[in-house]
Formats: structure tokens, C-alpha cells, sequence
């Protein structure tokens, strides 16, 4: 190892171990009461901030969907795929994004970072109102899918470097509820921009104004509510600056840092575990494309666009019930989160065959099964043809955001080292936009979409036997170092220094 690049990253360090007095936190014992009163204070401040941002950025993407049954289709003229082209480029925004945010977010302040970027994305979204055709529309969802790109991965570091591993999935669990929040939320706040008569703009381009407000309203509180690290912590006292950075060195947990380190994202190249990170972004979203054929079974019922938005609302709230069924598994089984997915999968794996199975003259049986696998179930509007044809754009199904939960809870807490942290974060919402781009594609052959179906089926099992993959890569490196440390094996003494969870002999993995 370099000693003046370590000597240097030791100096950095200490700005955030750096307490009242002059003092540096060696040892420091506390009691129950007192980290409890630490973590309730990290729980009123940065976990509220990072569940309205997350809930925001969920608004974002669902108000297109939301847009598309009061007029955005008819007011552009999109013709052809131009409608589905819309959903797929704001992936190919954030999918461009994710490589330099690498590099920025391992370089900058990252609470600062995202508060920024969130206020920018913001400002964008409201340019979505201004578009006249679909070149411009195309053009601002791009840019907004690029200033998007920083928030999903850099919260999974926010969360590891606050958290102690036991607590990720659940404030995991939490932020990405707001998924689920968001799309009741949202229908309703479109039902009530609808009814209104009075508007001098149409209802669609209202909601991306009011959308677009909130966010760079938030971005700029998160900007300055949230803290870089422990020493600007403005909520906690000196005494609870000590025991936060205690009970996070137990996790060999080293906080930010603002360095960007060659090694470490060579490391992360190399490490087996980064590509499991990433063959679970791209599983996860390549099936949950909305399943069309079943919207054509509820179109025939004859809702009109109001009741389209109300009927969109249960299944948020179904997508916010399996996310907990989630947390309470790994609640209960805190140390088989893996065999937890596992068990998860099997629901929209039945899902998918049912939907195979099934003819379309089931009607609500065909239904529920799709609310089995895919939250994004909805009525399509008699005025839009063009949707037969040409999938409507997805977001998180609720059966795959319970599941992301664990996955996004597991990053968290088995990647350690600033550089690679970030990376690995990132690889996750690579294979995320690249499973969002090319899940659709599928599910083009009306009416049954049986090459979609197929598709879905083969990734839940694919996806299965990644997990299982996963779950036996942790376990046999847990278990190496279990005999090397009780064969008199060197524990390096990596306080203060941006060590790498390889290099951290005493780290353990979780799964």
C-alpha cells in the first residue's frame, strides 16, 4: 500500500472523527439509551430528507404516465412508438449519467452533491410544460433522466455511512416506500389538476410544473439540512458526534470521504460481487414492463380517465404493503436476507404463469395475477389507441420493489471503501436503466405478449439463481476469514484510513 496516499486519506479522515476539545475518538463506550437517542435523531433528519427526495423522484416518473391520459399524446402529436420512446430515453439520460457520477460522487461533499443535482432536476422538470412536439419533449426527458442519475446510488451510501448494517434494510425499506406513497399520491394529485376547469394551461402540463416546483423547493432544503459527515452533524452534540462514530466503526464503517482512489475502482472491476450488484439491477427491471394485455381486459370495462388515476391508487398501496412484508422478513431472519428474496420471488414467478395460462376472457383473474407482477396494471383511456400497440411507461412493480429493498440493503452493506462504495452503488443502477430500456421491447406482439410473459419467467429464475450465487460468494469469504483471524491471521487497524472492504480483513458480509 502507498504509505503517503494512506498518511494522506489518515489526515483526511480525522476531519470527521474530529470532535469538541480538540479530541479524537479512540474508544468510547455508551450506553443503549444514548445510541437510541443518536439513531432518533438520524431518523427526524436525514432519513425524512432522503424519503421526500426519493418520493419526488418517483413523482417525476410517474406524472408521465399520469400526463399521457390528459392530452400529452394528442397535444404533441406523438405518433408510432414516439409515446414509449419517451419513457425509454430518460433511461438512456440516467444510464449516460451513472459514469461520471462515479467519479463525482467519490470526489464532492456528497449530501451537497445530490442537494444539487435534486435542485437542478427540479428546474428541469418544469421545462417538461414547454415542449410543443416530441423532439422537445424527448430532449428535456433525456436531460432530465442524466440530472437524475446521482440520487438512487448515492442514498445507498448515505444510508451505509449513517447506519449500522442491521438497520439498513429498514430505512431502505423506508425510502423506498415513497415508490409505493408516490403513486397514490400522484393519482390524486392528477384527479385534482383534471377537475379543474379553470386552468389556462392543459392539466398535463400543470402537474409537471407543480412536480417540477417541489423538487427544486426540497432540493434546496436537503442542500443545507443534510450534513456532509459526522463533524457537521449541526443536530447532534459533541458527546453523540463520539458515539455515532463508535457504533459505525463496529461496522468498519469509515464515513465520506472526497477522494477518488484507481485502486478501488480496479478493485471493483475485479471483485465478483460488484457484477452480482449489477446482474441484479438488470434482472429486477427487466420484468417489470406493464403487462398491456391485461389493461385491454380492464379497458373493456369502460373507465373513463378519472377513474383510471383512482384505480392506479390500491395498487401503490399493494407495492407499500409487500415492501414491508420485506423489511419484517429480514426483521425476523436478520441474518438470511438472501434466502428472504428467495422466498419473494416465488409469488410473481406464479404470477407469470398464471398469466401464461390464463385466457383473456379470466378477466379479473388475468388481473390479479398481473397485480402479481407488475404494480403498473392500469385502464387505458378510450382516446388512446396508441397504447394498444406500444407499452405505457414503467416504474418500480410492486412485487419487484419489496425485492429491491434487500438487494439495495445488501449493497449497503457489503461494499466498503469511498471510491468503490460509489462504484458498485452505480453498477447496480447501470444494469437498473439498462433492464428499463430493453424489458420493454418484449412485450410488442398484442394480444397475449407471450415472448414478455416468457421473458419474465426466465428472469425470475435467473435472478434466483443470482441471489443463490451471491448468498454463497459472502458466506465463503465470511467463512475464510473466520479461520484466518482464529489462525493467529493480522487485522489491519483500518480507523481512518479509506480501506476497502477486501483489504478490511474484519469486515464480514451480510447476506
Amino acid at each position: 500500500m502507498d504509505t503517503s496516499n494512506t498518511l494522506e486519506k489518515k489526515d483526511h479522515a480525522l476531519s470527521d472523527t474530529q470532535v469538541a476539545d480538540g479530541c479524537y475518538v479512540e474508544t468510547c463506550s455508551y450506553t443503549p439509551e444514548e445510541e437510541r437517542r443518536v439513531v432518533r435523531k438520524l431518523d427526524l433528519v436525514i432519513l425524512p430528507m432522503m424519503c421526500w427526495v426519493f418520493f419526488l423522484q418517483y413523482l417525476d416518473k410517474q406524472s408521465l404516465s399520469y400526463a399521457s391520459v390528459f392530452g400529452l399524446i394528442s397535444d404533441l402529436k406523438l405518433e408510432g412508438r414516439q409515446y414509449s420512446w419517451t419513457s425509454s430515453i430518460f433511461y438512456f439520460g440516467q444510464l449516460v449519467s451513472e459514469y461520471p457520477f462515479i467519479y463525482l460522487m467519490s470526489r464532492l461533499p456528497l449530501a451537497k452533491f445530490v442537494g444539487a443535482t435534486v435542485f437542478v432536476w427540479g428546474g428541469i422538470c418544469m421545462c417538461l410544460a414547454a415542449p410543443q412536439n416530441f423532439a422537445g419533449f424527448a430532449t428535456v426527458r433525456f436531460i432530465l433522466g442524466f440530472a437524475e442519475g446521482a440520487v438512487s446510488p448515492a442514498f445507498v451510501t448515505i444510508t451505509s455511512i449513517w447506519y449500522r448494517k442491521s438497520e439498513h434494510p429498514i430505512r431502505v425499506g423506508i425510502w423506498v416506500t415513497m415508490n409505493g406513497l408516490a403513486q397514490v399520491v400522484g393519482s390524486l394529485l392528477m384527479y385534482g389538476v383534471g377537475k379543474n376547469g379553470s386552468l389556462s394551461l392543459q392539466p398535463w402540463r400543470v402537474l409537471f410544473l407543480i412536480c417540477g416546483a417541489m423538487t427544486t423547493f426540497f432540493g434546496a432544503v436537503f442542500f443545507f439540512i443534510v450534513p456532509n459527515g459526522v463533524s457537521d452533524a449541526w443536530f447532534l452534540s459533541p458527546r453523540e458526534k463520539e458515539i455515532l462514530i463508535a457504533r459505525m466503526a463496529a461496522d468498519r464503517e469509515g464515513g465520506d470521504r472526497s477522494n477518488f482512489s484507481i485502486s478501488q475502482f480496479k478493485e471493483g472491476l475485479l471483485d465478483i460481487k460488484s457484477w452480482f450488484v449489477f446482474a441484479f439491477g438488470l434482472l429486477v427491471t427487466l420484468n417489470s414492463s406493464p403487462l398491456t394485455f391485461a389493461s385491454l381486459v380492464i379497458k373493456n370495462i369502460g373507465y373513463d380517465k378519472f377513474d383510471t388515476l383512482l384505480y392506479g391508487s390500491p395498487s401503490g398501496a399493494l407495492q407499500i404493503l409487500f415492501i414491508w412484508i420485506s423489511v419484517l422478513g429480514c426483521l425476523v431472519f436478520p441474518k438470511n436476507r438472501c434466502a428472504v428474496v428467495l422466498v419473494l420471488i416465488i409469488p410473481p414467478l406464479i404470477g407469470n404463469i398464471l398469466l401464461l395460462k390464463l385466457p383473456i376472457s379470466a378477466g379479473w383473474g388475468v388481473i390479479v395475477a398481473s397485480w402479481l407482477v407488475s404494480n403498473k396494471t392500469r385502464v387505458l383511456d378510450q382516446n388512446l389507441p396508441l397504447l394498444l400497440t406500444s407499452p405505457p411507461p414503467t416504474g418500480q412493480a410492486s412485487l419487484i420493489s419489496d425485492i429491491m429493498t434487500i438487494i439495495l440493503s445488501l449493497s449497503a452493506s457489503n461494499v466498503k471503501g469511498n471510491t468503490k462504495r460509489a462504484m458498485v452503488n452505480t453498477f447496480f443502477f447501470i444494469g437498473y436503466c439498462v433492464g428499463c430500456i430493453a424489458g420493454p421491447q418484449a412485450w410488442t406482439k398484442a394480444p397475449r405478449y407471450l415472448a414478455g410473459v416468457i421473458l419474465d419467467i426466465v428472469i425470475w429464475c435467473l435472478l434466483f439463481v443470482a441471489i443463490s450465487g451471491y448468498w454463497y460468494v459472502c458466506s465463503r469469504d465470511n467463512a475464510r476469514r473466520d479461520r484466518e483471524q482464529s489462525s493467529g491471521g493480522a487485522v489491519i487497524d483500518s480507523e481512518g484510513i479509506d480501506m476497502t472492504d477486501k483489504e478490511d480483513q474484519s469486515f464480514r458480509y451480510s447476506y
